[in-house]
């Protein structure tokens, strides 16, 4: 039996009877939904406390902008790779990157979704960690 590898980051994402779920908040006096999920106050009227809850956002969205790293000072992440921003459905803006869109620049207003694909962490162990790629699309 084949064990499915941990999540990279468990606090902001994490495997839902649909697929993928992003781990956002809400606050509860004005509606803000925001990512990363945090309790420290609403960005947008300054509730905090109990008026923030957590939130699950969906793995979907629209890419608004996105660029190729051809050069990266980072030892453990070879470039070239794409970086967007996704707009959620759900509201938020996600700065993450894309799988199986070199091309990205060119396709902005495109709907994508979010997968876990095998990445190492830093003990170089295989974990699943989030990217976003074309809707329809298979890995």
């Amino acid at each position: 039996m084949n064990e499915v590898p941990e999540l990279l980051k468990p606090d902001l994402y994490a495997r839902t009877p649909d697929g993928l779920g992003l781990s956002g908040g809400k606050c509860v006096k004005c509606g803000y939904v925001f990512f990363p999920f945090q309790q420290r106050g609403c960005e947008k009227c300054g509730a905090h406390g109990e008026d923030i809850s957590a939130y699950e956002l969906g793995a979907g969205g629209k890419l608004v902008s996105a660029a190729t790293v051809h050069l990266h000072a980072g030892k453990n992440r070879t470039a070239p790779f794409v970086i967007g921003v996704i707009e959620l459905d759900s509201g938020p803006r996600v700065r993450t990157l894309l799988v199986e869109m070199p091309d990205a620049e060119q396709r902005l207003g495109e709907m994508v979704e979010a997968v876990l694909v095998e990445a190492k962490n830093k003990d170089g162990d295989p974990v699943q960690d989030l990217r976003f790629k074309p809707v329809g699309r298979a890995l």
